[in-house]
């Protein structure tokens, strides 16, 4: 017995120095995230919020084509990081795929820069007196849509990772790293913000008052930057393995529920659940939750099931952790809030804010200054800028002394 103690400790204590502890920078690792998610907004929002326009006065395209390829590229975006999100959890991690994606990105506005600057990449200039205006042909079509899949390729790989990555830099276990956490989210969304509102502002106007070779030019400068910025803090970033993605382990527990489902709970079903967490995984330990009840079967464990010597299941398609299940009833609980955006969206996607600007009286006074269409849409991010530093700042300390 002695002996078996004895090898047991051993080969812990070989694991342990096989697995050197993970040395968070935390604080010190957010400029360069923040930076580079900054001026990736610099970029992209500079570029996409002025595309309506850019469509319509350099491609010549009518409003209801411009509006529909828009359209396309938007909701292929978003769908896009679904993919970007599966890939870095199971292949590459989050470093790998951000960096791809920035300099995705970063040659997509540089496409669509190029068919601003070269005459031969877009129609010729439609005048106010001609009565019939020519189109972009295939070949500029083509160019443009591949400023448009690679902004796609992108968006995908930065939107899912960004916020992520920037979490796994701080330590989950200590309360200065569930703080500073917080603390990343909430200056993350403020700077961004505040890149939006330059991006809506400066660099719109310069694309719609001095030359859209420049305008579409500057974002392409601040998504380099970008680029260089994230590469920057490659030596303290704390790069976290590909475990598998997510909606795997949601299906799992689905699928084991459901063959599990004739098996009854004993007076103390806790006790037939099968506990297993990863050492390395960086999410919490979840408590044990009533709600969703029938995903529990998935946790319990029969004689049948086969257990690994790491403690893990032997097939996970036949017996899931009691963390997946509760990760995966966090999930469910979610739905329901999110599904609420969707309506939201109907709505505010109809209103096509760029197009009726431009049907409006855009003048400061009686100035020859006219506000850019494109910046109508600064208002929602002035009102989010200004309330960010009051929640963090006020409202977070004064309901923590309360609650």
């Amino acid at each position: 017995m002695e002996k078996s103690e004895n090898e047991t400790m051993e080969m812990e204590k070989k694991i342990s120095d096989d697995e050197p502890e993970i040395n968070y920078k935390g604080i010190k690792a957010m400029p360069f995230i923040i930076g580079n998610e900054t001026f990736e907004k610099l970029g992209a929002i500079g570029t996409l919020s002025n595309l309506q326009v850019y469509l319509t006065a350099v491609f010549n395209m009518t409003r209801i084509d411009a509006t529909t390829l828009l359209s396309i590229f938007n909701g292929t975006t978003n769908f896009a990081t679904l993919l970007g999100a599966y890939l870095s959890d199971t292949y590459f991690g989050r470093y790998k795929t951000l960096g791809f994606a920035s300099i995705s990105s970063f040659l997509g506005l540089l496409a669509i820069t190029l068919t601003a600057a070269f005459k031969n990449l877009h129609p010729p200039h439609c005048g106010a007196t001609d009565s019939k205006c020519v189109g972009p042909d295939a070949g500029q079509m083509a160019f443009l849509w591949l400023g448009f899949v690679l902004m796609i390729v992108g968006a995908g790989g930065i939107r899912p990772c960004n916020l992520a990555f920037g979490a796994d830099q701080f330590n989950p276990n200590t309360e200065s790293g569930k703080k500073g956490v917080n603390s990343f989210f909430n200056w993350y969304f403020f700077t961004i913000t505040f890149a939006q509102m330059v991006s809506v502002t400066l660099v719109v106007y310069v694309q719609t008052d001095v030359s859209w070779s420049i305008g579409l030019g500057i974002p392409s400068i601040f998504m380099f930057l970008s680029c260089i910025l994230f590469f920057m803090g490659t030596k303290i970033y704390v790069k976290v393995k590909p475990e598998g993605s997510p909606f795997t382990s949601i299906l799992q527990v689905l699928v084991v529920a459901f063959k599990k489902r004739k098996l009854k709970f004993t007076q103390q079903p806790w006790l037939s659940f099968f506990n297993y967490t990863p050492k390395k995984s960086i999410n919490s330990k979840l408590p044990h939750t009533e709600q969703f009840r029938f995903l529990d079967k998935a946790a319990i464990l029969i004689e049948d099931d086969k257990i690994n010597p790491d403690g893990s299941a032997a097939n996970p398609w036949m017996l899931c952790s009691m963390q997946q299940v509760e990760e995966t009833k966090c999930v469910l609980r979610v739905i329901p809030v999110s599904l609420t955006a969707i309506l939201y969206h109907i709505g505010a996607q109809q209103q096509y804010i760029v197009f009726q600007a431009l049907q409006s009286n855009r003048h400061l006074g009686k100035t020859s200054f006219q506000i850019p269409a494109a910046t109508y849409t600064i208002f929602a991010m002035l009102s989010l800028t200004i309330f960010i530093p009051i929640y963090d700042r006020i409202l977070v300390p004064v309901t923590e002394r309360i609650t």
